[in-house]
């Protein structure tokens, strides 16, 4: 079944369309997924942790500090959570690769933006979808 009849069957009177809609979103989750793993992967980035419970990358201000200096994109996980983190773990991880040929954060995000032109205010629609004000996970969620 496509995306347009699963969305039309599911929400008739959402008018949301699997182009540029889900593309999006996936593209904007697959970016911060992107974010979060280096930081918590990432070569020379000890002092983050994963917090299971909340859903949150934890460290201390000073490492949170000095590693936003030169990573401006990872301030908005200092409060926030993201709970789809382990699932998307599961799914792009995998396939992530390691060595010198290796993608960065920012060339992902570059190449996430350059495909998304339609996509104006990210900043927006990330906040209101992970809703930085409560925890969620995909088990209390209604899907």
């Amino acid at each position: 079944m496509s995306w347009k009849k699963m969305l039309g069957k599911v929400l008739p009177n959402a008018m949301l369309k699997a182009k540029p809609n889900i593309e999006s979103r996936i593209r904007i989750l697959k970016r911060d997924w992107s974010i979060v793993y280096d930081m918590l992967n990432g070569k020379n980035n000890s002092g983050f942790g994963w917090d299971k419970h909340r859903q949150l990358v934890v460290a201390e201000d000073a490492v949170w500090n000095s590693y936003i200096k030169s990573h401006k994109e990872v301030g908005q996980f200092k409060h926030c959570s993201f709970p789809y983190y382990d699932q998307l773990t599961a799914i792009y991880a995998k396939d992530r690769a390691t060595g010198k040929d290796a993608q960065t954060t920012s060339d992902v995000i570059e190449e996430i933006n350059v495909e998304d032109v339609a996509t104006t205010n990210i900043h927006k629609e990330r906040t209101g979808f992970y809703g930085c004000e409560a925890d969620v996970s995909l088990d209390d969620m209604d899907v």
